[in-house]
């Protein structure tokens, strides 16, 4: 799903509302996909070290970036941590069309998220 920069800037505005009121001060993007990790590993509030944080901005990524065809989900471990396999590298892209995509990608995230609530 490509949104047109007008349309992306709207949904990523009214996203971060949302955000801002159910979560307090707003947050980054970097913090949303810290957050979207948590959510995918389902563990609640856990301790995690430096490398484990690493790793579950590692998951969001794929499960965000897993419609666009850049990962697939392969299964948890028996630890309780998806794991994702890359199926395409990502095309070259200038560091505003990662952060566009990025953004894309963690709306769509959230639309489905609430269609599924």
């Amino acid at each position: 799903m490509q949104r047109n920069n007008e349309e992306l800037e709207q949904k990523w505005l009214e996203l971060l509302a949302n955000l801002t009121e159910r979560f307090g001060p707003e947050i980054d993007l970097e913090g949303l996909i810290f957050l979207i990790g948590i959510q995918e590993l389902g563990k609640g509030t856990i301790k995690l070290n430096k490398d484990q944080k690493l790793d579950v901005m590692h998951i969001a990524i794929c499960r965000l970036l897993a419609p666009y065809g850049y990962y697939e989900f392969k299964g948890v471990d028996e630890d309780g941590w998806p794991h994702y396999e890359r199926t395409e590298r990502l095309p070259h892209l200038k560091p505003e069309q990662q952060h566009d995509l990025m953004r894309e990608a963690i709306i769509m995230y959230f639309e489905q998220e609430s269609m599924m609530n």
